[in-house]
């Protein structure tokens, strides 16, 4: 295994808050602070990788997080079998917006998609996105987070297709309680979400013969 170690000199967790970090929406912080999401996803890339997400702290001495990841063997792995039902077919390479006012969510969503080989540009608010939006008219894509201060997620996506009429929208949200119809170019993906229901979820809103538009 590599060990990647990153260690604060912060605050701090006493035992019952380090043992609910990585549930998915648990956080300490306050409203509009953070979502709880970051940990979360870092320990389920971990996981999918044959890895672990190690914590170790003390109160008033910091924290320590160790990510573990198995070294890869040097001879190329033979290749896999062709893709089932159960796994969806890579998309083409398109430009993809993405929006959340988390950082560490956006980090990874954008993360998730440049893997597959998609462009991105990255906006931390409603606003910022529809600017993108309108001075990049050959964004294929968006995908938003819900929950974000200012505009939430529906809001901008009302804005968005107004201006953008159709642009196929992937709505990320951990709660249940948007209800108002958005369209048939958005669909929604619970979080936290990995890389396959990501694509799922991107294939839902291209809608099928949908190519993606060049870079």
């Amino acid at each position: 295994y590599v060990r990647l170690s990153v260690a604060d000199e912060g605050m701090g967790m006493d035992a019952a808050t380090m043992a609910r970090a990585v549930e998915p929406f648990f956080t300490t912080k306050g409203v509009g602070k953070g979502t709880g999401l970051g940990l979360p996803m870092v320990h389920g890339l971990a996981v999918q990788s044959g890895g672990q997400l190690v914590l170790k702290s003390v109160p008033g001495q910091g924290t320590t997080a160790e990510l573990w990841l198995p070294v890869s063997p040097n001879a190329a792995a033979p290749e896999g079998p062709a893709p089932t039902r159960d796994q969806p077919s890579p998309l083409p390479p398109m430009l993809v917006i993405v929006v959340d006012d988390d950082s560490l969510v956006l980090t990874g969503t954008c993360s998730m998609l440049e893997e597959q080989g998609h462009a991105v540009l990255a906006a931390t608010s409603g606003g910022q996105a529809l600017e993108l939006a309108a001075t990049h008219p050959n964004a294929a894509l968006v995908v938003t987070d819900e929950m974000m201060p200012g505009m939430s997620g529906s809001e901008f996506i009302r804005q968005l297709h107004r201006a953008r009429p159709g642009l196929p929208v992937v709505l990320a949200t951990g709660f249940g309680d948007v209800q108002e119809p958005l369209g048939a170019a958005t669909v929604r993906l619970t979080k936290p979400f990995d890389q396959r229901r990501l694509l799922e979820a991107m294939h839902a809103a291209l809608g099928p013969g949908r190519a993606g538009v060049p870079r």
